[in-house]
C-alpha cells in the first residue's frame, strides 16, 4: 500500500496532465511484454507491435536492454522518468542523456538488488552507453507508442472530462476519490493499492501530478525516490480495446439525432444532457448511444450515478471530416 499524505497546499497544487507522458508510456508498455495479466485488453496493440519490432530488427535490443532496464517489479530506475518528459519525448530523452553518471550507477545497483539486472547495464553510465539507450528508446517509441498516439490522446481526453466534472461537483478531493477501485481517499491521505509497495509519501506542499496512462494496467505507480517530483501514474478507467471495424454499423449514424448526440459528446456529456440536447427521452437516447458505442464512435464511463459519454478517435475523426 502506498499512502500519499496531503496538506491543504498539496490539494491546491494537485493537477492532471493533458497529454501522455512518453517515457512513462514506454515503461508501462514494456511491462505489458512481461506479464499475461491484461494481455486481452492490449491484444490489438501487442500483435501489431510484436510484428513491427520483428520487422525492424529491434527484438535483441528489447530483450537485452529495454526489458531488463524497465523491470516489472517493485523498482525500476527513476532517471528513466524525468520531469522533462512532460514536455515531450525529445525533452525527456535529453534529460535521460544528461543524468549524472553517479546517479545512473546508483539506481542501476538498486535495480540489480531487485531483479539481478544483466552485467551490461552499468555501461549506461557512460555517455556512449547512454546515447545507445536514448536511440533505443526513440526507436521503440516510434514503433510501439507513436502509431497509437491518436487513440492514447483520445482516452486521456475522455479521462480528463471525467476529472473535470468531478472537480466541478466536489473539488480536488472528489477527483482523488474517483481515480480507480484500488485508490481510496481518506482525508488527508490517498491510499493506493500496490502489491509490492508499503510506504508513505509526504508531499510537503509540493502538490501531486496525476498522470493517466494508457498502458498502465490496474496498479498505479510513482517514483521510487520521495525527493523527486511527486507523481501518481494511474490506469485509465476505459481499458484499451481493438479498433473496431467501421463497416455496416456506421450506416445507422445517418440521421439528425445521432449526429447531434455525436457532436454533444465531443465535450463530454451525460445521458441526461444528451437527451436534453437532442430533445428525446432518456430511454431513447440510450438506444442512440448504444448504436454509437457499438460503431466505435463514443465511449461511456460510469461516474457515480451518471454515465459520461465522450468521443473515441474514430468519432473525433468523423466530426473533423464533417460527416453526419
Amino acid at each position: 500500500m502506498l499512502r500519499i499524505h496531503f496538506t491543504d497546499v498539496d490539494l491546491a497544487r494537485t493537477r492532471v496532465v493533458h497529454e501522455p507522458d512518453p517515457l512513462w508510456e514506454i515503461g508501462q508498455s514494456l511491462h505489458r511484454f512481461q506479464t499475461r495479466q491484461g494481455r486481452w485488453a492490449y491484444a490489438h496493440w501487442y500483435r501489431g507491435t510484436c510484428q513491427r519490432l520483428r520487422e525492424g530488427g529491434q527484438q535483441r535490443v528489447l530483450r537485452e536492454m529495454l526489458l531488463p532496464l524497465f523491470h516489472r517489479g517493485p523498482y525500476y530506475p527513476d532517471f528513466l522518468n524525468p520531469a522533462e518528459s512532460s514536455e515531450g519525448l525529445a525533452a525527456g530523452l535529453e534529460a535521460v542523456l544528461a543524468t549524472p553518471a553517479r546517479r545512473v550507477l546508483g539506481e542501476l545497483r538498486t535495480l540489480a538488488e531487485f531483479s539481478g539486472a544483466p552485467p551490461r547495464l552499468p555501461e549506461l553510465a557512460r555517455p556512449d552507453g547512454r546515447g545507445e539507450l536514448v536511440r533505443a528508446l526513440r526507436d521503440y517509441h516510434d514503433t510501439a507508442i507513436a502509431p497509437y498516439g491518436e487513440e492514447i490522446q483520445a482516452r486521456i481526453d475522455a479521462d480528463r472530462a471525467v476529472r473535470c466534472r468531478a472537480l466541478l461537483d466536489g473539488g480536488v478531493e472528489a477527483v482523488l476519490a474517483g481515480l480507480g477501485p484500488d485508490i481510496r481517499w481518506r482525508r488527508p491521505v490517498l491510499h493506493v493499492g500496490h502489491p509490492t509497495v508499503d510506504r508513505d509519501l509526504r508531499l510537503g506542499g509540493r502538490g501531486l501530478k496525476l498522470i493517466p496512462s494508457y498502458f498502465c494496467w490496474q496498479t498505479p505507480t510513482t517514483m521510487a525516490d520521495p525527493a523527486m517530483e511527486p507523481v501518481l501514474v494511474y490506469p485509465l478507467h476505459q481499458q484499451p480495446s481493438p479498433v473496431r471495424s467501421a463497416g455496416a454499423s456506421l450506416a445507422a449514424l445517418l440521421g439528425g439525432t445521432r449526429a447531434t448526440v455525436l457532436r454533444a459528446a465531443a465535450a463530454g456529456a451525460t445521458t441526461g444532457e444528451l437527451a436534453r440536447v437532442a430533445g428525446v427521452s432518456a430511454s431513447s437516447i440510450s438506444q442512440h448511444t448504444t448504436v454509437l458505442r457499438d460503431a466505435g464512435l463514443i465511449t461511456s464511463q460510469r461516474q457515480a450515478a451518471s454515465v459520461l459519454h465522450t468521443l473515441t478517435p474514430l468519432g473525433a475523426s468523423m466530426l473533423r471530416a464533417n460527416v453526419g
